[in-house]
């Protein structure tokens, strides 16, 4: 049950409540959102942060939560941000709980980078300082988007600048410390693995070229032995073997009883150059 709001107050408030209904019992999530932005605009524009923490600004908030977790669900988390501010106008103006749920989604995204100008724009503003949420959102902070990224000395500057107790204060620069140790060693484990692959991949080629070279050079020597075999074969006879047998074939009928003899000599020759051809190096006959 909602208490007695303005009229305009009202219709916002009656809007959330469809809007809750449609996100949580319905999964109607693009009708929420649409119940939303409709309750967002009969409350009109902010003026401020500090107006925005009374009744109408708890409605307005709560409004912008079921429409992030709608938007959300429709995988549609890169306009949460832009979604928000048109409603707020500037981050400084963000209530803090809907702060926290875009650190929060933009982190499970792995965009936390996102939240980068948002956040410390929040945090550095002197009115947002004297917010009870602000410690808790200093570190949501710290550990969701600026360490994150190696954010270190943006870090260290942030904490050093805030409004917080001493203790608390020296709480956030250990964990920044030791969360730089972190970073440094991930590094440095990173660029060993990097050498050792890039050591194995260039083993590998080598390894690659040296066998590449070595079949290059057998080939060599294999062409060269078969050009030095075919510069020595006989062509006159084997083109003119080619030639005989084209006239058999082509120009003379076998079954003529006129073409025995010279297909009987065509043999012959033939007999001849695959001798030649197969044979050790062809010598002359040595004559006295």
């Amino acid at each position: 049950e909602f208490p007695a709001w303005p009229p305009v107050s009202a219709q916002a408030a009656l809007l959330l409540e469809e809007a809750a209904d449609l996100l949580v019992l319905h999964r109607d999530f693009a009708a929420a959102v649409e119940r939303c932005e409709a309750g967002c605009d009969s409350l009109g524009p902010g003026t401020g942060l500090i107006p925005e923490r009374c009744e109408r600004g708890e409605v307005k908030c709560s409004l912008c939560v079921v429409g992030i977790q709608a938007l959300a669900e429709m995988n549609r988390w890169r306009e949460v941000l832009s979604w928000v501010l048109q409603y707020y106008h500037v981050p400084e103006h963000l209530p803090p709980k809907v702060l926290e749920l875009c650190i929060l989604l933009y982190s499970k995204v792995r965009e936390p980078q996102v939240m980068l100008e948002v956040g410390s724009s929040w945090l550095r503003d002197q009115t947002n300082k004297s917010l009870p949420e602000y410690g808790s959102l200093l570190e949501l902070y710290l550990l969701h988007v600026l360490l994150p990224l190696g954010r270190f000395e943006e870090a260290e500057e942030l904490v050093r600048g805030c409004d917080v107790d001493s203790e608390q204060q020296q709480a956030f620069l250990g964990t920044i410390s030791e969360s730089r140790c972190q970073w440094t060693q991930q590094k440095e484990t990173h660029l060993a693995a990097e050498e050792q692959q890039d050591a194995a991949t260039e083993t590998f080629l080598g390894a690659l070229s040296q066998k590449l070279l070595t079949m290059l050079t057998l080939l060599r020597r294999a062409l060269r032995s078969m050009s030095s075999h075919f510069y020595l074969l006989p062509y006159k006879k084997m083109l003119l073997a080619t030639f005989l047998l084209y006239l058999v074939v082509v120009r003379l009928d076998p079954a003529s009883p006129t073409s025995l003899p010279f297909i009987y000599k065509l043999v012959q020759l033939f007999r001849q150059a695959w001798a030649a051809v197969f044979s050790p190096v062809h010598r002359p006959p040595i004559q006295d």
